[in-house]
């Protein structure tokens, strides 16, 4: 099983995406999901799967702090 931290969509050039965390900003794909900057999103194995809503990121991220 995979779990994935929201992070907050900060670039878009046509399908590559770059979604900011904590402590990182990494190059993805959008996948089928319709992106814009500042959506929270799940990404798995380099592709966003969903976008989520503001809370349930904070929800998320919250409960991550919680491990670390």
């Amino acid at each position: 099983m995979c779990l994935a931290i929201p992070g907050k969509v900060h670039k878009i050039e046509g399908k590559k995406v770059w979604v900011k965390y904590p402590h990182a900003i990494r190059e993805v794909l959008a996948g089928d999901e319709p992106v814009k900057v500042g959506d929270f999103v799940l990404v798995q194995m380099g592709i966003i799967l969903k976008i989520v809503s503001l809370r349930e990121a904070a929800s998320s991220l919250k409960a991550w702090k919680s491990f670390s």
